[in-house]
């Protein structure tokens, strides 16, 4: 499958017509770090004016919601934050939606406050997280630790405070099989302003190791996150279009998902401001096996249409 390449208004305007919901990636589709991507402001802009459905789909599951709405506020860039989809979230509705988690049940969270955040604002009651108690280099011990016998799922997201302490209690919790075990997302590493950083994978790893489970991942590319965007928003696939700079995550979930994928270059490493996909990705002897559908530049192409 070759990728269709948008370059002209009619093609642009083709794309705007086909699809009622658009579905966006955060950085590198309209940001790269603390840098506007040029253009993404009025393309939003224009998308709203023709009643377009605007959603925001991102793995960061360190920050809730409203925290997360900071930095689209920061940058000047529309959002409301039931538009907004982390990981952290998208976790918390798959926790109380999809499997309906009992109110007298809670979760074991290795994660930070985001997380915490999202599963409260859920009305799930948790332990672990940011708990002073979890928070500690001391030594684990059996002897004085005591299951709580309502725990029912472990929640692992990225952990910057991650310790052995936290890992144990988790293990303890999964070595019951009727202990649901999610991770927020599978990510390998994240980007910060100095480089890359273990992610929510490297955090999840010991656990998979230690309990010997496979546990099921909400955020990108699972078609998982697309089940609890569900349980929040009314729309049809066929009419709905995800956008994105990196093949095996952003592409992939549309692909997953049913939905048509529109591929951005414009997605950059913070530390060398490299591009994290180029064309001959798609094209060529040498290209992917995930081919999005459409393929243009910059998300700021769309300006033709205002």
């Amino acid at each position: 499958m070759t990728p269709t390449r948008l370059s002209t208004k009619e093609d642009y305007k083709t794309l705007l017509d086909k699809y009622d919901t658009w579905m966006f990636d955060c950085d590198g589709v309209l940001w790269n770090g603390d840098r506007l991507v040029d253009g993404a402001v009025k393309v939003l802009e224009i998308l709203r004016t023709h009643k377009k459905s605007v959603l925001f789909v991102t793995n960061n599951a360190t920050k809730a919601r409203p925290s997360y709405k900071k930095k689209f506020d920061k940058l000047g860039v529309e959002a409301h934050v039931d538009e907004i989809f982390g990981s952290a979230y998208a976790a918390a509705v798959y926790i109380s939606s999809v499997m309906k988690l009992p109110k007298d049940k809670k979760v074991y969270v290795v994660g930070m406050e985001g997380v915490e955040q999202e599963l409260a604002a859920e009305g799930i009651s948790y332990i672990g997280g940011t708990d002073p108690a979890d928070q500690t280099l001391n030594s684990f011990s059996l002897s004085s630790f005591t299951r709580d016998p309502a725990v029912s799922v472990v929640l692992c997201g990225l952990d910057t405070a991650i310790n052995y302490t936290k890992l144990a209690k988790a293990f303890q919790y999964l070595q019951d099989p009727s202990v649901t075990f999610l991770v927020t997302n599978d990510d390998s590493t994240y980007p910060s302003e100095g480089g890359l950083l273990p992610g929510a994978g490297a955090v999840s790893a010991p656990l998979k190791t230690a309990s010997g489970r496979e546990p099921l991942s909400i955020g990108k590319p699972a078609s998982t996150m697309l089940d609890c965007i569900k349980a929040k928003h009314d729309f049809d696939p066929k009419r709905t279009i995800m956008v994105g700079d990196r093949l095996n995550t952003d592409i992939l979930f549309g692909q997953n998902g049913g939905l048509s994928t529109l591929l951005v270059l414009t997605g950059e490493s913070i530390q060398t401001r490299a591009r994290i996909t180029h064309v001959e990705d798609i094209e060529g002897p040498n290209a992917s096996s995930i081919i999005p559908e459409y393929v243009t530049n910059s998300i700021g192409d769309l300006r033709v249409l205002a």
